[in-house]
């Protein structure tokens, strides 16, 4: 489905078809997986704002108990790129000691984020973690860190659509873009 804010767009990477063929494959590794465990349910915890698009299809395509929480965190601001630390803005309120987790997050761009939250999360002693991320960018990871579930790999160009913004404008596309470059960090926008 093309959109009015295309226009912003030099081309779009990820079609919106692609994007839901790939969480179905996705739901149905992680239902395996989880019953592999023996797990009868599992806790997404959802980093928002911009996994929560991904975060609520990912849910809806497992196939067994799902709880499900959110933690907030910023870093980018109105910037293309990371320009604080990850900061914590707003904890999970479930608890998750003793149960299986599974963290949703949009992309995975250096690494530093998810890897916080993963050693934030694992203060609370759940019986599983593991990480799901709906991109991950080539050639930008600065931690050691991988996700255990990667919808797309794709290259290192600053995308919007589907959750993800840039100065919280574009996350209602169905589909992944690459931001034209003059659009970037305008100056009306700061």
């Amino acid at each position: 489905m093309i959109t009015s804010l295309d226009s912003d767009l030099d081309h779009i990477l990820v079609t919106q078809e692609e994007i839901q063929k790939r969480i179905a494959q996705l739901g149905e590794d992680i239902t395996e997986h989880y019953r592999g465990l023996g797990a009868e349910e599992v806790t997404l915890i959802c980093i928002t704002n911009g996994a929560i698009v991904f975060g609520a299809d990912i849910l809806r395509a497992i196939d067994m108990y799902v709880r499900l929480d959110c933690v907030r965190v910023s870093s980018y601001q109105k910037e293309d790129h990371p320009v604080t630390e990850p900061q914590i803005i707003d904890q999970i309120r479930l608890d998750i000691e003793s149960r299986h987790v599974l963290l949703i997050d949009d992309i995975l761009d250096t690494g530093k984020t998810l890897q916080k939250i993963v050693n934030i999360l694992g203060e609370f002693n759940p019986l599983s973690l593991h990480t799901c991320v709906l991109l991950q960018k080539k050639g930008r990871i600065q931690t050691n860190y991988q996700a255990d579930y990667t919808g797309f790999h794709i290259p290192n160009e600053f995308v919007v659509g589907y959750g993800l913004d840039f100065a919280e404008r574009y996350r209602n596309l169905p589909h992944i873009g690459v931001l034209r470059p003059e659009l970037q960090n305008p100056p009306e926008w700061q």
